[in-house]
């Protein structure tokens, strides 16, 4: 009988620790890739991997910090993120392989989850620059955002599109938002060129440290950009303080973008569960608000992943 119950114990223990191991080998990884943390993606991206730990099983989920939107490319291709936060421009720069935007090959496995918010061109100077139109950003010191990010592959276009150059500059700083916005405040910048979210952290930081003024990008300079995924637009008044009129500018759409190495169940489940846990994501940032499942796929630069696909299909999105 004694040998019985230590067989039967063997025996328990055995199953168990067989059950712990597969569960461990169904536990998956979901990095989001985001950006800075005083922009709009790291916000998003820390709600979004609360969320999928939360509420998908066997799933950990963590929010890096990088350089946005073409680094984020990088890195889904490479397999070391699961879904990113990018640029519509970026997105299908990488999937074509454009080697001035930094994709010297086709990043062929970048696959879309979903559309999301519009990302605007916010030129912010010191008021006591004198700046006041694109033209006077001739001679000054101005922030670009990181070496080919999105925010900076957004500059060169912007300025290409006003007939201006990084030459034309006094000086070019290749920053993130938060390190531009403290030399402005020290006065060691005149602008900043920012591709965010409207009410960016760091531009709101900025508006009340100093005095500002947000620089229109006219339609005809965004036309004049060439490519579909820049549309006129505005930053409503008020955005920022001190800011008490419409400036027109450039808007470009954001995605979430994951790739063909991310199983159809989990890239289903990751796009079920953002879609179940808007108000969640509305609660991290303001942008978030211009999520909508009926726009999931409007002007998606690369393929839609299958599991996503399969989604869309169940609520009407696809057919």
């Amino acid at each position: 009988m004694q040998i019985l119950k230590k067989l039967g114990l063997i025996l328990s223990l055995g199953a168990a620790m067989a059950t712990s191991a597969a569960l461990a080998q169904q536990q998956q990884f979901v990095n989001v890739l985001t950006g800075g943390q005083s922009g709009v993606y790291y916000p998003l991206g820390v709600a979004l991997s609360q969320i999928y730990a939360k509420n998908i099983p066997n799933v950990r989920s963590t929010a890096q910090v990088t350089r946005a939107s073409a680094e984020n490319m990088n890195l889904l291709q490479a397999g070391r993120g699961e879904l990113a936060l990018a640029l519509a421009d970026s997105v299908s720069d990488a999937y074509k392989g454009v080697a001035e935007a930094g994709f010297p090959k086709p990043l062929t496995k970048l696959r879309g989850l979903s559309a999301t918010y519009n990302n605007y061109i916010q030129i912010v100077a010191n008021a006591d620059s004198g700046i006041k139109t694109l033209a006077d950003l001739k001679g000054k010191r101005i922030s670009v955002g990181a070496a080919k990010s999105g925010t900076e592959l957004n500059a060169r276009a912007i300025f290409k599109a006003a007939g201006l150059s990084y030459s034309d500059m006094a000086k070019i700083e290749y920053l993130p938002f938060g390190e531009s916005v403290e030399l402005m405040k020290n006065r060691q910048l005149d602008a900043t060129l920012q591709s965010a979210g409207l009410g960016v952290a760091s531009i709101r930081d900025l508006a009340t440290s100093v005095k500002i003024i947000v620089v229109a990008v006219p339609a005809d300079v965004v036309t004049r950009v060439g490519d579909a995924a820049y549309q006129p637009s505005f930053i409503p008044a008020n955005t920022y303080a001190g800011q008490t009129v419409d400036i027109p500018t450039a808007a470009i759409p954001n995605f979430l973008v994951t790739h063909s190495g991310v199983s159809d169940e989990l890239a289903y489940q990751m796009t079920k569960t953002l879609y179940e846990n808007l108000d969640t994501m509305y609660a991290a940032h303001n942008a978030a608000k211009a999520i909508k499942r009926e726009n999931a796929v409007n002007g998606m630069p690369v393929p839609v992943h299958p599991g996503a696909a399969r989604y869309y299909k169940e609520v009407g999105v696809m057919k």
